[in-house]
């Protein structure tokens, strides 16, 4: 996808610690990612535009907007991702003017009045970095619940490894956070009322700006200034005092860790009060800002410089918790929902049976198509601008690779892996460069399930040998799945038929192919929990069904809806089932 990260800054923030790492992931898996911002410090790959956000005039927030929707035309940016107030309402009407998705990290409390709770600005999602942003924005200002997900701050917990307890001659204090603003003012009062300047080697880091009122402490504290190496300078610390990312990273290296922020005073961080931390951000989100009892910081103090470490479980705890890989799935998922549902397009995922080139083929059941109406179809596809593709293409978490930036995709799938798929469909796949999946009933050698249909029994139809198979699987454009032994009903199934039906599937298929087979279909699309249980633990990272599962691709990728082809279903049917609306206007979502 092509990103746009949007942040209003005059120095560092945690808001572009941030966005830069998140962002830089997300280039790691194949995005494009801009930012747009007043400044920006932390290394990032991808352009980066400035703008001055904090100019907040009538006229500069026109110019604001003028310039956002300029870059989202030139740049094809699919998605605004807002990390502050001054830069998600420029944003917001950008992207209503030009109908792009937009999601907002909200990364502390917001400022209360009437016209904040009329226009939130924050696009489709907010995403609040913490409990407490969330249970403000909804009491505060009437934020919907289902608006908003909690989205922690994503950590490179790998460059944050347990270190030994330092041996400093005096007891190494390290405060970390900003000199202006609210946490400037915490720094000031901790220096000023609460640290003993002499017996501790104090150390202030921060990348902003030295404002006047801390000279009375020039001779007393080391104001470091910035560092790049923050693990070393954390594990040069016996006790760390920060709030938000400060405290993470500190904990993860095994510091003892004081949870003090704009807000409140968490205290040292243990197995007790982990909880709290997290729906704080770690001291810095409240009730309101600022409410800490001073007097108790030094006692506070005292206990974290009794232990050398902080317990290795509460370090386990936020190594599970704000994991990059793990935060950057979610906002991909995120990202994911926001762009389907603002756009109601999804990647048309059609499904067809088998083909005949003449009338003898046709069959009672309506699961056939003319070989030359499905070479009708390729050529529409190709001339919408489709490109085709498998679920091997979507494989380890890829499945936001369908939403890519000037490509328009399609997943033609086809059941049962009759001989016609061989013989017709593969000539026209190759002819027109498509790909298929096809899912293989590896336990009978016709249409047993039809054509003994005591109601409507179909006529016979032969199903692939494993040569046969082995053939349409190494012309590089078919993928191979599994579709049970027999094509039963699962549903009507114990659980240990359903294990053979789909396992002894499988293990006949990766024996036939020589290779995983990653996907499967339920049979007739009909499955029960116990079915998606097994196909999962079958080791299947996909499974599809029919006319069930959510509308968006993504959300359940064992019950994965798809779009039926019919013999009646002509070039202009076709179209109208794979320009990109076509579930939302039939389903009620």
């Amino acid at each position: 996808m092509n990103i746009l990260m949007a942040l209003s800054q005059l120095e560092v923030t945690g808001a572009e610690v941030y966005a830069t790492t998140v962002g830089n992931e997300l280039t790691a898996r194949g995005h494009n990612v801009f930012y747009i911002s007043d400044t920006l410090t932390k290394p990032h790959s991808g352009p980066f535009f400035k703008l001055r956000f904090n100019k907040r005039s009538i006229f500069r927030r026109f110019w604001h907007v003028g310039y956002l929707i300029y870059l989202i035309k030139k740049h094809n940016i699919q998605l605004v991702h807002a990390h502050s107030r001054a830069s998600s309402w420029s944003c917001h009407v950008a992207c209503k003017i030009t109908g792009t998705p937009m999601v907002t990290t909200v990364h502390g409390r917001q400022p209360v009045h009437a016209s904040r709770k009329k226009f939130h600005a924050m696009g489709s999602k907010a995403l609040p970095v913490c409990e407490a942003i969330k249970e403000q924005l909804a009491s505060d200002l009437a934020v919907p619940l289902q608006q908003m997900e909690v989205s922690r701050n994503g950590i490179e917990t790998e460059r944050f490894q347990w270190a030994q307890s330092p041996t400093n001659i005096k007891p190494v204090i390290t405060i970390v956070g900003r000199l202006t603003g609210p946490k400037g003012e915490l720094c000031f009062r901790l220096l000023n009322e609460c640290l003993d300047l002499e017996r501790f080697d104090v150390r202030v880091v921060s990348g902003s700006a030295f404002e006047p009122r801390f000279d009375k402490f020039k001779n007393s504290v080391n104001f470091t200034g910035y560092t790049d190496d923050v693990p070393k300078m954390l594990s040069e610390a016996n006790l760390v005092i920060g709030a938000g990312r400060v405290a993470m990273e500190s904990l993860l290296c095994g510091r003892p860790t004081l949870a003090i922020g704009e807000a409140t005073c968490v205290g040292i961080v243990d197995d007790n009060n982990i909880s709290q931390a997290m729906a704080t951000n770690f001291g810095d989100i409240g009730p309101k800002d600022l409410d800490i009892d001073f007097t108790s910081i030094a006692s506070i103090v005292e206990k974290g410089l009794a232990s050398p470490h902080c317990s290795e479980s509460t370090s386990q705890t936020v190594r599970n918790h704000y994991s990059l890989p793990h935060i950057v799935d979610q906002i991909e998922r995120i990202y994911q929902d926001v762009y389907v549902d603002t756009l109601r397009q999804e990647m048309p995922v059609i499904m067809y049976h088998r083909f005949i080139k003449d009338e003898s083929g046709k069959g009672v059941h309506g699961t056939y198509l003319h070989i030359d109406m499905f070479e009708k179809h390729l050529k529409l596809l190709k001339r919408m601008g489709f490109a085709s593709l498998t679920f091997e293409d979507l494989q380890d978490g890829h499945l936001i690779r369908r939403l890519e930036a000037g490509k328009r995709y399609t997943m033609i799938t086809v059941d049962d892996g009759y001989i016609d798929n061989l013989e017709l469909m593969l000539p026209v796949l190759q002819k027109y460069g498509f790909k298929a999946v096809v899912y293989a009933v590896t336990g009978e050698t016709f249409n047993r399930w039809d054509v003994e249909n005591p109601s409507n029994p179909e006529k016979s139809v032969p199903l692939m040998n494993a040569e046969q198979l082995k053939q349409l699987a190494d012309s590089d454009h078919v993928e191979i799945g599994g579709h049970t032994l027999s094509h039963p009903r699962l549903s009507k199934l114990s659980d240990e038929q359903q294990f053979k039906e789909i396992v002894e599937n499988k293990e006949s298929l990766e024996s036939i192919l020589g290779k995983p087979v990653i996907s499967f279909a339920y049979p007739f699309g009909d499955h029960n929990q116990a079915s998606k249980r097994i196909v999962q633990d079958a080791g299947y990272q996909f499974a599809v069904a029919t006319d069930s599962g959510p509308l968006k691709f993504h959300q359940d990728p064992y019950q994965i809806r798809r779009i039926a082809i019919f013999p009646k279903t002509d070039v202009f049917g076709l179209w109208r089932k794979v320009r990109g609306n076509y579930l939302f206007r039939k389903v009620k979502s």
